[in-house]
């Protein structure tokens, strides 16, 4: 007898449950007996609502997710297990829940409010006898763990990432411009399943490749250019990041190739560096301390990465003197480069994910070697 297919658990689909328990658990650790979620990537997580316009309010017993008469049925479609209020004036919503309930404060996520709003939230709370509380990275710092699900997401666009690069090569030739190789990733992306771009692709050739963030233009690609590629697909809001760094033919600087094989050989040091309990700021070092013994340190001129999730940038910050420390499950960037104003650049960028066994993981696997197209 064949299994009914609808008993078997999609490994992608969140458990929201856990995640609410979670965050209760770390309001309990706050001495916070409620909160309300104001950032679109912290709403989302929490009850899967994919809406621009919603916010969840977290009472002892009860889930609420306010958002307006817009978004009804996706947010009974998508967050099925919140009670769902339509009301444009969420900040009366929160203050009249937590009134119901008896609370005399409530937390709030000040990162996903403008000061104004703050302000007006904070004003009708007072107004109403309950404190307002700013909540400080308390929802971040359990993002920055990712769950199963969210593993597997980041995976799926990852791997959409590695396919589009892989389709792009073929159309990487002199003559053609940064412009239209940016047009054929975001369209081989979407192709593949993707359901956008994490960014604006980065296409940077030749001396464009010195620019960090240099945006596509119609300078056309020419023998012997470096091509430095920084792109990444989004699948269900989850994003992916990757650099690669390529060469059309024999590249005709031998100062950047040497550059390549330092950079290559700082990015798996920091991807080795990517273990449970270690600084960010360790990871860094990692990267930095070889690129800075080779003479280079004054042209690594960015952080060495990020983490990467609901956001394309969010904690942890893999920097300089960061002093957070990496847990099983978080997911960060790890992305040195060396650049040479005029001439050229060198970026290799991964998604990582930090394991429990302590092997980092990268979640993007396209060749680090040097490519000459």
């Amino acid at each position: 007898m064949s299994s009914d297919p609808t008993s078997t658990p999609d490994p992608l689909q969140a458990d929201h449950a856990a995640r609410l328990e979670r965050l209760r658990h770390a309001l309990d650790e706050e001495e916070v007996p409620a909160a309300v979620l104001t950032s679109a990537p912290s709403v989302r997580w929490l009850t899967g609502f994919s809406g621009t316009n919603g916010q969840a309010l977290v009472l002892p017993d009860t889930l609420f997710l306010i958002t307006d008469e817009r978004y009804e049925e996706r947010a009974r479609a998508e967050a099925p297990d919140a009670e769902l209020v339509l009301d444009r004036d969420w900040q009366q919503v929160v203050v009249d829940r937590c009134r119901d309930v008896g609370l005399d404060e409530v937390g709030f996520e000040s990162d996903g409010l403008t000061h104004a709003a703050g302000e007006d939230l904070a004003e009708a709370l007072d107004d109403a006898g309950i404190d307002a509380l700013a909540l400080r990275d308390v929802v971040q710092e359990l993002r920055q763990v990712k769950d199963a699900a969210e593993l597997g997401l980041l995976a799926a666009a990852c791997a959409i990432t590695d396919q589009s690069f892989e389709a792009l090569l073929p159309h990487a030739v002199p003559g053609r411009t940064e412009r239209e190789l940016a047009r054929i990733l975001l369209r081989s992306m979407e192709d593949l399943g993707a359901e956008g771009a994490a960014f604006p692709p980065i296409v940077a050739g030749g001396p464009n490749s010195a620019v960090p963030h240099h945006a596509p233009t119609d300078r056309p690609l020419a023998r012997g250019d470096l091509l430095k590629l920084d792109f990444g697909a989004r699948v269900a809001g989850y994003h992916a990041d990757m650099t690669r760094t390529v060469s059309l033919g024999d590249p005709g600087d031998d100062e950047l190739v040497r550059i390549y094989g330092i950079v290559r050989a700082a990015q798996q040091a920091g991807v080795d560096a990517a273990k449970p309990d270690t600084r960010a700021g360790d990871v860094d070092a990692a990267c930095r301390d070889l690129i800075e013994h080779a003479g280079y340190g004054e042209r690594f001129v960015h952080g060495t990465g990020h983490g990467v999730g609901l956001e394309i940038h969010e904690a942890p910050w893999v920097s300089a003197g960061a002093t957070g420390r990496l847990a099983a499950g978080t997911v960060i960037t790890v992305e040195p480069g060396v650049y040479l104003p005029g001439r050229g650049g060198v970026r290799i960028e991964d998604t990582v994910a930090v394991t429990a066994d302590g092997s980092p993981r990268c979640l993007t696997t396209s060749p680090r070697e040097l490519l000459r197209l």
